[in-house]
């Protein structure tokens, strides 16, 4: 039975030997890495690691893209009884020293000489780390590369045969493997301590309800430090699926036709857009094309609704959707590589038109719950157990209720042991051994939990009503001319919405209908356009209740940036940090007594 990382690596190294285990891009084409020699260089990282002083218990700081180096040198740390910290690299260079000095980092290990100068800006102020690593072929003085950290494993494993076994098989399951650092929405991030035993209990009973195989290649794009993004890669490595690495966000379109995964996993943000495009192709096009569209997304509802129940399909509704598939679906899908089975979406509420959208065509994307703290995931839509509008059934094994005043409470093997050196924040993060997750949700009457919104994020207006803020915005960001919306209204007589445009389509919008503007400040600032953005939100927010409705937006001239602490990396909105940037301009919406809507310049 595999219980620690190390065994976990072990064991897929014997009995899944490929050639293609791993696929990076190198030039124009994709290189395949052996599973031998991914286990090798593994082993001499390690070796090296531990000759360079990383001992059981250290921790290494990991500040890198996705790529097949990232997953050896978590693993060469996992076989050692050490700690991995990730870092994001989105994280500027003050956010990475905190990560670095509040983890103790011995060591800290780079990818790329941009990176590398984020850490030379604060290495002054981090007397703790003793020796710098980087994935590039060149490093500047005072640093290591990483083939000369292997070449002193490979000196190590000469001198001491059978080392790296006996380091590996030390390793307990109840031992440290991770310090990840939250985002941070609300605060400083906290440091979450997962050991091997947290994320085995993940790996494993996800593998028991989901279906991975040595057969199906994947796509890794969401990043590592992302807790799902790591869960997943341990599950993949644990399954013996081949991994191809997308070569950045940007890319991902068409890597997708290059690997042609058959899952891929993601957050709602990558479905949107994917969304968003095919409309605006669609919309675009003849009146022909558009009624054959909607005819084929009209079957395709008809039919997933039947199949997503377990009911039988008639035969006439099965025919009609052969055509849709053949006239319609099957273009769409071959976009994606033409070979998925399921996409996998966390980190953030799906849209359930989306969800039912992309079902309709035949990609199912199975949404699933979960935080940091547990590892990642609470509970997850399967094949065989799915429903629209909920993130499925908790894990075999979690546990789930909900207090009284509708937070998710949970316990399980993949709650996390607490955070690092942060005792008072631990005890307070649980309720008689049961974790707070900080969610509002509730339990169906067959088992599916729905989650409602974030407990600190419930607006309760002047009259006293409480508004969820996240199902509107899941709303407004299906609105082909809306990017992001922050719903606000806390403690205020209504309900208002501060709108990240679409830029692209505006402008080309704004061309059409002859409305002059010399750049997007301007262009937010039109009377004309934010009326219209204003009727295209009360155009998709018809079923909410008249307290729920958006009575003033906000049109802001530029997108969030997580250089200027508005969303986590992993594209979170930190609400609390917009309305503090914005509040001269909420405040103006809240002292407007006549009109609907404002600009933003």
């Amino acid at each position: 039975m595999v219980e620690t990382l190390s065994q976990l690596l072990l064991n897929t190294l014997k009995r899944y030997p490929k050639d293609d285990f791993m696929l990076y891009k190198e030039g124009t084409k994709y290189v395949p890495l052996s599973t031998r020699e991914f286990g090798e260089r593994v082993r001499f990282l390690s070796l090296g690691l531990w000759d360079l002083g990383l001992r059981r218990g250290d921790k290494l700081a990991l500040l890198s893209e996705n790529r097949p180096e990232w997953v050896m040198m978590d693993f060469a740390v996992q076989c050692l009884g050490a700690l991995t910290v990730p870092i994001y690299t989105t994280l500027v260079a003050e956010h990475a020293r905190y990560i670095i000095d509040d983890s103790d980092a011995k060591i800290v290990v780079y990818s790329t000489p941009e990176q590398g100068r984020k850490i030379d800006t604060v290495k002054d102020r981090l007397g703790g780390v003793s020796h710098y690593v980087t994935f590039a072929a060149d490093a500047p003085s005072g640093v290591m590369t990483l083939a000369e950290v292997q070449e002193i494993g490979r000196k190590v494993d000469r001198e001491n045969p059978g080392l790296f076994e006996d380091l590996a098989a030390a390793v307990r399951p109840e031992d440290e493997a991770s310090i990840i650092y939250t985002s941070g929405t609300t605060g400083l991030p906290k440091g979450v301590i997962l050991t091997h035993s947290n994320f085995l209990s993940n790996i494993t009973t996800v593998s028991g309800i989901i279906e991975f195989s040595d057969q199906d290649t994947v796509l890794s794009f969401l990043p590592l430090s992302h807790v799902l993004e790591r869960m997943v890669t341990f599950t993949y490595v644990y399954k013996g699926c081949s991994i191809g690495y997308a070569e950045s966000v940007e890319t991902v379109a068409q890597n997708l036709l290059e690997i042609k995964p058959h899952i891929m996993v993601s957050v709602p943000r990558v479905f949107e857009k994917i969304y968003s495009k095919v409309m605006d192709t669609i919309l675009s096009s003849s009146a022909l094309k558009r009624r054959i569209f909607f005819w084929a997304l009209k079957v395709g509802k008809a039919y997933g609704a039947l199949k997503i129940n377990g009911q039988p399909v008639p035969k006439c509704l099965q025919l009609r959707r052969n055509i849709a598939h053949k006239l319609v679906f099957a273009k769409i899908i071959e976009r994606t590589g033409g070979r998925v089975r399921f996409f996998v979406s966390g980190g953030a509420p799906l849209s359930r038109d989306i969800a039912e959208f992309f079902y309709a065509m035949g990609l199912i994307i199975l949404e699933g719950y979960g935080l940091t703290e547990t590892s990642p995931v609470i509970s997850v839509n399967t094949l065989d157990f799915m429903r629209f509008g909920t993130v499925g059934k908790t894990l075999p094994g979690v546990e789930v209720k909900i207090a009284a005043d509708g937070e998710i409470l949970t316990r399980g093997p993949n709650v996390m042991k607490g955070y690092y050196k942060k005792d008072a924040e631990t005890r307070d993060a649980f309720d008689d051994g049961w974790f707070k997750t900080g969610d509002i949700g509730r339990v169906d009457d067959d088992g599916f939990l729905v989650i409602t919104d974030r407990k600190k994020d419930l607006i309760v207006t002047s009259g006293g009503k409480n508004v969820a803020p996240q199902p509107i915005e899941n709303i407004l960001k299906t609105v082909p001319y809306i990017q992001t919306a922050v719903v606000i209204g806390d403690r205020k007589r209504f309900v208002s919405a501060l709108i990240v445009p679409d830029f692209e389509k505006l402008e080309d919008y704004a061309k059409a209908a002859g409305i002059a503007f010399s750049d997007r400040r301007d262009l937010v600032r039109n009377e004309q356009v934010v009326n219209f953005i204003k009727s295209e939100v009360d155009r998709s927010t018809t079923s909410l209740a008249s307290y729920e409705k958006i009575k003033r937006i906000a049109l802001l001239d530029r997108e969030f940036e997580i250089e200027k602490d508005e969303i986590t990396p992993s594209l979170k909105v930190k609400r609390n940090n917009i309305e503090n940037r914005y509040k001269e301009l909420i405040d103006a919406i809240y002292r407007e007594e006549q009109g609907e809507s404002s600009g933003n310049g």
